[in-house]
C-alpha cells in the first residue's frame, strides 16, 4: 500500500530532480529516500524516474504520478486541517435555544463575537422558554440555553451571565409616566400585561413575588408570551408591566421604562449545557461566553 510520506518523497526528487536536494528537503539521508521511491516504483509496478550519475529525470508515468501526487497531499493535508479544527471547536454545528429576553441584553454580542472567531461553525438558534430548553437540552435537540434561573436539572451545568433590574413600562401618557424612579407599590391596583408562569416561572415568580412584599398582586388583564408585544399593548393603554431592564433596548417613544425606587427586584440570566457534554464546539461557546472579552 502506498504511504502518504512516500508521496512526499517522491514530489520532493520530482521537484529538484535530485536526490540529494530531496533529501535534504524532506529531512531524511540519501540511501533511505532512494530506498522509499524503490519501493513505491515496486508497489505501482512502473518506473517513475530515469537515473545515471549526471541526471534524474521523470519518465512518462511519473509525470502522470505527479499530478495525482500532489492531490493526495493537498487532500490530505485539507483532512488534517479539518480534523484539527474540529478537535479546537473551529468547525461544526450548534444548536442554541435563548429565552426571547436575552436577545436585548448581552446574548447579541456573545453571538457577533462567536461568530466573529469561528465564522465555520454553524449556528442555528431556537426561541424557546427555560423550560423548553431544559428538555431540548436533555434530548439533545440544542447544545446551549439561554435561560432564566432558576433551574432545576441535574445533569446541566449552569453560570449565570448577567443579572439587571426589574424596569417598570408604562404608556408615555400614565399618570406616572414622568416620575424620575417610581416606587414599585405605586403600580397597586394597576391592570398588568405579563406574560404566563408556564412560560417563565422563574422571572414571573421573582416579578410577582416582588409584588407580595409590598403589599400587591399584579392584576393581570393580559397575557403575551414574547416581550415586543408586552411592551406593544403598554403602548396603547391595555396595562402596564414589569420587565427586565434590557427591555429598554428595544426603543418605542409610546412608553416609558421607569426605574424602580430602592431595592428592586433582579432578573439573571444564565448558559446552560449538558454536563457530560465532550463536543469541542460547545467547550469553546463555553469558554467564548465565560472568558471572552
Amino acid at each position: 500500500m502506498v504511504e502518504l510520506r512516500q508521496l512526499r518523497y517522491f514530489v520532493a526528487v520530482a521537484e529538484e530532480l535530485h536526490f540529494g536536494r530531496a533529501a535534504e528537503r524532506v529531512g531524511i539521508a540519501q540511501p533511505p529516500l532512494s530506498q522509499q521511491i524503490q519501493r513505491l516504483e515496486a508497489e505501482l509496478g512502473v518506473q517513475l524516474f530515469t537515473r545515471n550519475r549526471r541526471r534524474v529525470a521523470l519518465t512518462e508515468p511519473g509525470r502522470a504520478f505527479l499530478d495525482e501526487a500532489r492531490a493526495t497531499i493537498r487532500q490530505a493535508e485539507r483532512a488534517m486541517e479539518t480534523v484539527q479544527r474540529a478537535a479546537r471547536g473551529e468547525v461544526g454545528q450548534l444548536g442554541i435555544g435563548f429565552v426571547g429576553s436575552a436577545t436585548f441584553g448581552v446574548m447579541p454580542p456573545i453571538l457577533r463575537r462567536f461568530r466573529q472567531r469561528y465564522p465555520d461553525v454553524e449556528l442555528t438558534l431556537y426561541e424557546l422558554s427555560t423550560a423548553q430548553q431544559v428538555e431540548a437540552l436533555g434530548e439533545r435537540r440544542i447544545e446551549i440555553g439561554f435561560v432564566r434561573p432558576p433551574v432545576v436539572a441535574t445533569d446541566l451545568a449552569i453560570e449565570i451571565i448577567a443579572s439587571e433590574p426589574v424596569v417598570a413600562v408604562l404608556p408615555a401618557d400614565h399618570r406616572l409616566a414622568d416620575a424620575d424612579t417610581l416606587r414599585l407599590s405605586e403600580l397597586a391596583g394597576e391592570p398588568f400585561v405579563f406574560f404566563p408562569s408556564s412560560f417563565g416561572p422563574g422571572l414571573h415568580a421573582r416579578i410577582v413575588g416582588a409584588c407580595q412584599q409590598v403589599g400587591f398582586t399584579p392584576r393581570v388583564v393580559q397575557e403575551a408570551i414574547a416581550l415586543p408585544t408586552i411592551v406593544s399593548l403598554v403602548s396603547v393603554g391595555i396595562g402596564v408591566s414589569l420587565l427586565p431592564a434590557s427591555i429598554r433596548n428595544l426603543g418605542w417613544d409610546s412608553v416609558r421604562y421607569l426605574p424602580l425606587a430602592g431595592d428592586p427586584p433582579h432578573v439573571e440570566l444564565a448558559i446552560a449545557w449538558r454536563d457530560d457534554e465532550a463536543s469541542p464546539v460547545v467547550q469553546a461557546f463555553v469558554r467564548e461566553v465565560l472568558n471572552g472579552d
